[in-house]
């Protein structure tokens, strides 16, 4: 591994910790996307389908639960006249 290579891996991986909340016991997870990332930048583009590097995934909202239907109550008998 290069010197320069690793130093950027290096400085992304920090950034990516920063931006996580600079949590414990991450840091190869974090390296390990740094150098993916780091990586992705010097392999060619491919014209059809460009990749992203391992973005953190957007949050999805939650849909709440359908409501089940109304349970039909029973007819009340009709009064006699």
């Amino acid at each position: 591994m290069t010197d320069d290579r690793q130093e950027r891996i290096r400085r992304r991986a920090h950034e990516i910790w920063e931006q996580a909340g600079r949590p414990e016991g991450a840091h190869m997870e974090h390296w390990d996307r740094a150098a993916a990332e780091i990586d992705a930048e010097k392999k060619p583009k491919d014209k059809a389908a460009p990749k992203k590097a391992a973005a953190r995934p957007k949050a999805v909202k939650a849909e709440k639960p359908a409501k089940a239907p109304a349970k039909a109550k029973p007819a009340k008998p009709k009064a006699k006249a």
